[in-house]
């Protein structure tokens, strides 16, 4: 049985395919793509069928990952029934998840950097409106977070 998490920002383009991308490489390095499937999409649907933000891709290529075959997508009410976790990148994507999901999963949303142990308001910066350093800081950042969710992910179930 494996574990599947959903990872969302507002629009799908930064930070939440930068966030799938980097775990998704760590997993498959750790040999854990049996027991983990990863998936991400935005709150609104900007970006749908979209590939990343240019500069997103950008800076995961250069360290060696692929995000570029990505494509956006909105939130589906079918994405609550089928993740595990749905794992937000700011408290306003956390809101706007908590608004719209069934009672039922509400417990199994939550901030991705909270989710990683970074402190319960820790939130991903969004980069869209800044510049290719934005990116990159929020690329380092996502960097720390995914290797604490990989650690966790590692623990026996």
């Amino acid at each position: 049985m494996s574990t599947r998490i959903l990872i969302v920002c507002m629009g799908n383009i930064c930070r939440s395919p930068m966030a799938e991308g980097l775990l998704r490489h760590k997993i498959e390095k750790a040999g854990l793509s049996a027991r983990v499937r990863l998936d991400s999409a935005g709150t609104g649907p900007w970006h749908a069928d979209r590939p990343p933000d240019k500069r997103a891709i950008e800076v995961c290529r250069e360290r060696g990952i692929e995000i570029g075959d990505l494509r956006g997508r909105q939130i589906t009410t079918n994405d609550f029934a089928v993740h595990d976790w749905i794992l937000c990148a700011d408290r306003q994507n956390l809101r706007d998840l908590q608004a719209m999901a069934p009672q039922h999963a509400r417990p199994r949303i939550n901030l991705l950097l909270a989710w990683a142990g970074f402190g319960a308001k820790a939130e991903i910066p969004d980069p869209y409106t800044g510049t290719l350093a934005d990116f990159r800081r929020v690329y380092a950042l996502l960097d720390q977070a995914t290797d604490a969710a990989l650690a966790k992910l590692q623990l026996p179930a």
